[in-house]
């Protein structure tokens, strides 16, 4: 049976997925996990939750899934030795270095590829066992039988997400947030630039399409296809921003469809009762790409229950589908949407009521039109139903105890779940009783008082002679203490810290004086870096971080995912890795060189102060240096999509998609769309990153890399030569205008 795995952004919402149904649950700390803005858990309350959680026999899991830079490093390990002291199960990351870490010091302790690592394919998920990781959680855009496929042939534990808010971009690839608004996805901090609107222009003819929520995903709902789930190791809930009543909703929604315990559609429709915006079963289940997005406003949808059909002055008549109940909370959709709370509502008699199923009235200051259909947002009745379910034991844990005793001994009781026993001794001795003696039921009804444990009886093994006194009070001190003790036996890990020396490898390159190189998006940018004889040139010889497809016969490749690294690995090929691994620290650099990787980017989100620093750490563990890559040139790729806008015009694979140019525009700013042969996207910056005139202050970095993507044949030479022409030591003036050009992120620090 697959776990069902729950998150938790506190304590309520960890005892709310356990109260309904939970196998395992994940949740963060204040840092290094991917939600920052949740309430998360500091390690007082980190240890509470792993005692509630593993006596009632589930896992718990915490993220450590952000990048993370050099002098974060020692605080990171020490964070995961405190993890693994206090019972952890698993941890789930992302960067390299603190894979690592983990495996080669806590084989008790898991560890899970985040789906930030960009894993979507077999060659991915082996990467992964070679690292000795436990398991691997797939990108969102996997299909359902790739999935299973996966699975079968790597025999790794697969997790999915199967419910909850989705991302528009690749996981792990998208770097909106941090390059325009300095709040990185990739350290946790996103501020959702895809849930804001934006208008379609089309600037080939300078064509508006529209302004609307453009990238803004409908939630994932997969829930009708629970028996195909089943298949999968481990099923994932999004939610750790969310309440507790969110959770304990989809939990047991989901809960119920797996142990086939409720009708599908009745469950379905329960799960619009809490936070949605809409649903999607998402790429997994082949969901047409127009389909994953809601260009309404991306707040709480709520679910239908009927319409205005008449207007009374301020006074609206509702007609009704599904029942209004006082104090619910509706959302009326029209022109300008409109909140309103249910304080009064009245029958056609202009009689106060509390409840309707078919007409009603109601007094609505805002104005609303006939025909605006009307959604409930907040179901009172729904959630008082949750709340009195937040803290019950969903399935309490069998208690078998043996109880012995005869005049003249103490008594003693035996405790035991699942081979684990624990003895408990009287500190009297039992004396005859002639008036009131203890009798096997009196003795279970005492033992039976376990309401406030997760323990049910199962069995009692009676072992006592005839007319025994035993005092209740006293009996009920021991079933207390001999609960005590078996929490205490059951919560003991004996887990010792024993870290062993990891062999490590010194890898160095020789310093050269640095050297071009330059990515290309076009064959008149290739032409351009012909015409100017530049020797390293990317064109053609890209393996994309997601959705790869790998190119043989080549003697050189820029790969984007490990996936890349795991494919080309023992085929004589020159590798280097792309910004997209989001490389920002001198260990994760080591094992990419140890991996096979020949040249090594760095993520567009790392600082000056950040690379000073890893090249100096690199250089005291590997006396010399990395042969390291930058970019210093080009809109960078703020995030990449499977989604393509423009399929929401219809306007797939037309001509006006095939020959026009697009951009996207918000209050501040325009974002260049790059359309891809396998109708994925790409949203550059607008402003273009250019370090022309730091290159003297960046020391030990061996290439430079010029990213080219939107220029034609005369600003790509251009661009080229002026960067040749300063390499060379030549003189080259050049304005640039200060709202085109950004240093990004070269000289500040990233949040």
């Amino acid at each position: 049976m697959s776990e069902l795995l729950a998150p938790a952004g506190n304590m309520e919402a960890l005892i709310a997925a356990i109260s309904n149904g939970a196998d395992a649950i994940y949740l963060g700390m204040s840092k290094f996990g991917a939600r920052a803005y949740a309430s998360n858990f500091d390690f007082d309350t980190l240890k509470d939750a792993i005692k509630y959680a593993h006596l009632r026999n589930v896992r718990i899991y915490v993220t450590m899934n952000t990048i993370v830079f050099d002098h974060e490093l020692m605080e990171a390990k020490l964070q995961i030795d405190e993890l693994y002291k206090i019972g952890v199960d698993g941890i789930i990351i992302q960067d390299l270095a603190l894979v690592k870490y983990i495996t080669a010091n806590y084989p008790l302790m898991e560890a899970h590829a985040s789906t930030q690592m960009g894993l979507d394919d077999i060659y991915g998920v082996n990467f992964t066992k070679d690292l000795k990781m436990n398991r691997v959680v797939l990108g969102r855009e996997v299909y359902f039988n790739e999935i299973k496929k996966i699975k079968e042939i790597s025999n790794m534990p697969i997790e999915i997400f199967v419910h909850g808010a989705l991302c528009v971009s690749y996981s792990g690839n998208c770097l909106m947030s941090g390059l325009i608004g300095y709040r990185s996805g990739n350290r946790g901090r996103c501020v959702g630039s895809c849930r804001k609107p934006y208008e379609l222009i089309n600037t080939t003819n300078n064509e508006s399409l529209g302004t609307s929520y453009i990238l803004s995903m409908k939630d994932l709902s997969t829930i009708e296809y629970t028996d195909d789930l089943k298949e999968i190791d481990s099923l994932k809930i999004e939610g750790r921003m969310k309440e507790s009543i969110y959770v304990a909703n989809i939990i047991n929604s989901y809960r119920k469809a797996l142990d086939n315990k409720e009708n599908i559609d009745s469950l379905k429709f329960n799960l619009t009762k809490t936070f949605n915006r809409t649903f999607t079963k998402g790429y997994i289940f082949n969901e047409d790409i127009k389909d994953v997005i809601n260009t309404k406003k991306p707040n709480h949808h709520g679910y239908y229950i009927g319409k205005i059909i008449k207007k009374m002055n301020t006074k609206y008549i509702l007609e009704l589908e599904q029942p209004l109940n006082q104090n619910d909370q509706i959302r009326i959709d029209s022109k300008e949407e409109v909140s309103y709370p249910v304080i009064k509502m009245y029958d056609l008699d202009l009689n106060l009521i509390n409840s309707s199923s078919t007409k009603c009235i109601l007094e609505i200051k805002e104005n609303v039109n006939v025909g605006d259909n009307v959604y409930i947002t907040k179901d009172k009745k729904f959630n008082e139903e949750l709340e009195r379910n937040l803290k019950k034991e969903f399935k309490r844990i069998p208690l078998n105890i043996i109880v012995n005793g005869k005049v003249g001994s103490k008594l003693t009781l035996v405790f035991e779940v699942n081979d684990i026993k624990v003895y408990i001794e009287s500190d009297f001795i039992l004396e005859e009783s002639l008036k009131n003696p203890a009798t096997e039921n009196s003795i279970i009804k005492q033992l039976d008082r376990l309401n406030d444990t997760p323990y049910i009886i199962n069995n009692v093994t009676y072992n006592i002679s005839n007319n025994i006194f035993i005092p209740s009070s006293k009996l009920n001190e021991l079933r207390r203490q001999g609960i005590i003790e078996l929490d205490n036996k059951r919560l003991n890990l004996n887990r010792f810290i024993n870290k062993i020396e990891i062999d490590y490898n010194p890898i160095s390159y020789a310093e050269i004086k640095p050297k071009l190189s330059v990515y290309c998006e076009t064959i008149d940018q290739y032409n351009a870096c012909i015409d100017l004889e530049v020797e390293n040139i990317y064109y053609k010889n890209l393996v994309k971080r997601n959705n790869a497809k790998y190119l043989d016969n080549i003697t050189d490749v820029l790969v984007g995912g490990y996936n890349g690294i795991n494919y080309y690995k023992n085929k004589n090929v020159t590798i280097t890795s792309d910004f997209s691994l989001n490389v920002v620290n001198s260990s994760t650099v080591h094992t990419l060189h140890e991996m096979g990787v020949n040249r090594i980017t760095l993520s567009h989100e790392i600082t000056k102060a950040s690379i000073d620093l890893l090249l100096d750490n690199y250089n005291k563990e590997n006396n010399g240096y990395p042969n390291l890559e930058m970019i210093v040139y080009g809109h960078a790729h703020l995030l990449h999509t499977k989604y393509c806008p423009l399929k929401s015009f219809d306007m797939c694979k037309t001509l006006e998609c095939k020959s026009n140019k697009f951009i996207l525009k918000d209050d501040y700013s325009y974002f260049p769309i790059i359309k891809h042969e396998d109708c994925s996207t790409t949203l550059l910056n607008g402003k273009i990153l250019n370090l022309i005139d730091d290159l003297n202050n960046i020391n030990h970095i061996n290439y430079y890399r010029i990213q080219l993507t939107i220029e034609d044949y005369n600003e790509s030479f251009n661009i080229i030569k002026m960067f040749q022409d300063k390499l060379d030591n030549k003189l080259y003036e050049k304005k640039f205008d200060s709202d085109l050009h950004t240093r990004g992120h070269f000289n500040k620090e990233i949040l």
